[in-house]
């Protein structure tokens, strides 16, 4: 049996995965979930939040994992597991980017938003007076990430959405070829996604090839709008 870590994106928590860590743990995998800081329910400062804070607390969870991992991030949270893969590379047995920001070492996330012109996240943000962090107007919530999801699904993230920080957008990503490079990769697209066109994750994956690409037919939120089939997919990688 695997250990399988899921990480959330941006504005999202542990809670997005609900649908997803049942499945997986009914075929006896341990799953393991975690709130990103400022996120979720954690109560970290929105202004103290970093890219580096983002890659400690996967790593706190890596640590106490007993085995090598299959460590998933979702949009965002793409970032945080490459920083944690460089940082432990040993502790984890195969990265999973689920329409994720797969980043070259030097890069920020608003490098490729910025040029993604498909994409509706960028020109629907709300920034805080201090510009420490942001939310995504209200009115197009459904339409850039749950556009595939239920009434009750888009509800409960409505509730649970919590303001983004905004300096790990803005944050390079720092990696090598002898620590993350040598861990294998894997991509898992989404079609109708419009967070990140899929156009821009074809990009990202071309530019750094992964051993595997996945397709999905789903908006930014597959973990919603079709867990099973995602957890089939992880499943298939185990």
């Amino acid at each position: 049996m695997s250990t399988i870590v899921l990480v959330h994106g941006a504005w999202h928590g542990a809670w997005c995965w609900y649908k997803v860590t049942p499945l997986l743990e009914s075929r006896g995998h341990t799953v393991h979930t975690l709130d990103l800081p400022a996120l979720g329910v954690d109560r970290t400062p929105v202004q103290s939040v970093t890219l580096q804070s983002y890659a400690n607390r996967v790593c706190e969870t890596l640590s106490a994992c007993s085995e090598p991992v299959y460590l998933v991030g979702h949009s965002m949270g793409g970032l945080a597991i490459t920083q944690a893969a460089e940082a432990m590379p040993q502790k984890i047995k195969m990265l999973v980017y689920l329409t994720a920001f797969l980043l070259p070492s030097g890069k920020t996330l608003l490098d490729i938003a910025q040029v993604d012109s498909e994409a509706k996240v960028l020109p629907n943000l709300v920034m805080a007076p201090d510009q420490s962090s942001a939310m995504v107007k209200a009115d197009v919530l459904e339409d850039v990430f749950y556009a595939d999801c239920s009434p009750s699904d888009l509800a409960l993230a409505r509730s649970l959405l919590v303001p983004q920080a905004s300096v790990p957008f803005a944050t390079p990503i720092q990696t090598t070829p002898g620590r993350w490079g040598t861990v294998p990769r894997v991509y898992i697209e989404c079609t109708e996604d419009h967070a990140i066109s899929i156009a821009s994750q074809r990009s990202m994956h071309t530019l750094l090839p992964c051993s595997r690409v996945i397709t999905m037919s789903t908006s930014h939120s597959p973990f919603l709008s079709a867990p099973q089939a995602l957890a089939d997919h992880l499943l298939s990688l185990l």
